[in-house]
């Protein structure tokens, strides 16, 4: 059993860890912090951890909402996250408005902010009880005058740069609706899913919709591997329609499988893809049941949050500060070392190919392992490879048409004489839904 056989590397690494505080740790095995903005989902300090960015809905699992919102903002979008070993300090928040591609557009921050565009987070919580110390922080995003993209980004007072955040804000001056579309040929029937969608423009006037309107589709919520569709298949004007067929099986999303879970909310039992816990250890340890290849196997209809995280601790509640964050160890079988690199992938990794989550190959076990400092909650992941920068998302996981997944649907517009792109139609569809 694997609680019995810990690999070397392991007991080196834990070795190592009671000597050097978690901050540190996390430095040496990242780049050096990034002072220039991303316009992306990105963390610049590696003691920023369990980020979440959400619509506040107001059920137990809100925090699986994407952070899309409509221009009324009626539900706000959330952000939370952890700062390890740190005390509270005071933490600048600043939106910026962003075209359909992720440059920053050309308004001023009046035009589209109702107040001065420098925000403090004010809800500061520090962790109870934890052997790992933590400062816990949210902050509920103030209203926008303008439908787009925007990028979140928050700062040390002082100038800098802990984390950003992308966040869609949508007005619905179009209809968008979307369908299954048509098998994408013999290499795409049973692995790929087809999604097919019209725009409907009638009450709204497009001017040169062919190369104006811009189209994004993402499967999960994902940015990392969405899709930019940079003009409609078909425009029919007498119809003020819009129409999106794709012909190629490369056009659709694999359906992949169902991600893998593991449950760490308790530390006191085994949770679901729990194999042992070792409570001695600071922080705790937990071994996760040995993972195979599923490429080859049948499609299985296992329940899932699509890739996502949600933070708890069973004994305690309040899992913002009582959850407590442990050492995670994954073991992927594999009879030989592959010519690429494995990678662990999910909100788990922020959806990014990081060296802590690369997986090192043990001949001895015949078997990949890795490590990933995680706060408890319920988690999702995948295995991915990695060769030539080329990332094989199918390779360990098999893909079926039969997955459930979720697509969204992003239309854009830049208005003649305008400066910006603004988001004018937002759908969802639920592909293979089954709740």
């Amino acid at each position: 059993m694997f609680k019995k056989i810990i690999p070397l590397f392991v007991l080196a690494f834990t070795l190592l860890s009671a000597c050097v505080p978690l901050e540190e740790q996390a430095q040496s095995s990242s780049t050096s912090q990034q002072s220039q903005l991303r316009y992306e989902d990105y963390i610049y300090n590696p003691g920023i951890k369990s980020v979440q960015f959400y619509q506040a809905t107001g059920v137990p699992e809100e925090v699986l909402e994407p952070a899309v919102t409509s221009l009324q903002q009626g539900q706000p979008i959330i952000l939370e996250f952890d700062r390890l070993n740190a005390g509270p300090q005071r933490l600048v928040a600043k939106l910026i408005h962003c075209n359909y591609n992720w440059t920053p557009s050309n308004l001023t921050e009046t035009q589209y902010l109702n107040d001065f565009n420098e925000y403090f987070i004010t809800d500061v919580q520090s962790s109870v009880n934890t052997r790992v110390p933590y400062v816990h922080y949210r902050f509920r995003v103030p209203k926008v005058k303008m439908s787009g993209n925007y990028v979140l980004e928050v700062r040390e007072e002082g100038g800098n740069l802990l984390l950003s955040r992308r966040m869609l804000v949508y007005q619905n001056l179009t209809t968008v609706t979307a369908k299954l579309g048509l098998p994408a040929g013999p290499s795409g029937r049973q692995t790929r899913q087809p999604v097919e969608f019209n725009v409907f423009y009638q009450d709204y006037e497009l001017v040169n919709p062919a190369m104006e309107v811009k189209a994004v589709l993402r499967q999960n919520h994902r940015w990392d591997n969405a899709k930019t569709i940079a003009s409609p298949t078909f425009v029919r004007d007498h119809l003020k329609r819009l129409e999106y067929v794709f012909f190629e099986p490369k056009d659709n999303f694999l359906g992949l499988a169902e991600y893998r879970p593991f449950d760490t909310r308790s530390v006191r039992y085994n949770g679901i893809g729990v194999s042992d816990v070792n409570v001695q250890a600071n922080p705790i340890e937990v071994f996760l049941q040995i993972d195979k290849n599923r490429s080859g196997d049948v499609y299985s209809q296992e329940p899932d949050i699509n890739g996502k995280m949600l933070f708890n601790n069973r004994e305690y509640g309040n899992g913002d500060v009582n959850s407590d964050y442990t050492w995670v160890d994954f073991e992927l079988k594999a009879s030989e070392d592959q010519t690429g690199e494995v990678y662990l992938l999910g909100a788990l990794t922020d959806w990014k190919i990081r060296p802590e989550s690369r997986m090192k190959y043990s001949p001895e076990r015949q078997a990949y392992n890795g490590r990933l400092l995680l706060k408890q909650g319920y988690y999702n992941y995948q295995y991915v490879l990695q060769q030539n920068q080329t990332i094989d998302y199918s390779y360990y996981e098999g893909s079926h048409f039969q997955t459930e997944n979720t697509y969204d649907i992003l239309i854009y517009y830049r208005p003649p004489g305008s400066r910006a792109d603004l988001l004018i139609g937002y759908e969802e569809i639920l592909f293979n839904r089954r709740r």
